[in-house]
Parts: C-alpha cells; sequence; structure tokens
C-alpha cells in the first residue's frame, strides 16, 4: 500500500517539475519526491504490510 502511494507522489512530483508549476516553498517537487522516497522505504522496512483485516481461525 505504502509503495502505491509513494507510486503516486512521484507522479505528482513528476507533472510539477515537468509542467514548471510553481507552487509555494512547502509543496515544491523536491519536497514530494522526498515523501515518496520516505514512505517507499517504509515498504521495503515491511512496515504497512500488515494492514489487511486477518482472520480468526476456529
Amino acid at each position: 500500500m505504502l509503495a502505491i502511494i509513494a507510486a503516486v507522489l512521484f507522479f505528482i512530483a513528476f507533472l510539477i517539475n515537468a509542467a514548471d508549476i510553481t507552487t509555494n516553498e512547502i509543496f515544491t517537487s523536491t519536497n514530494v519526491m522526498l515523501i515518496g522516497l520516505t514512505l517507499l522505504a517504509l515498504h521495503l522496512a515491511g512496515i504497512g504490510g500488515g494492514w489487511a483485516a486477518r482472520r480468526r481461525r476456529r
């Protein structure tokens, strides 16, 4: 799940950079890309993999 969110953030960062959209100081393409890298690193570390509902066995 975190990898999908990271991919979406990378795409948004690409669009901001490619379209040369001016944004405020916080929402730059570099910052969006760094948030995506953080989410990708968390995904690779195994965090966020257990979000699915677990079924009980009787």
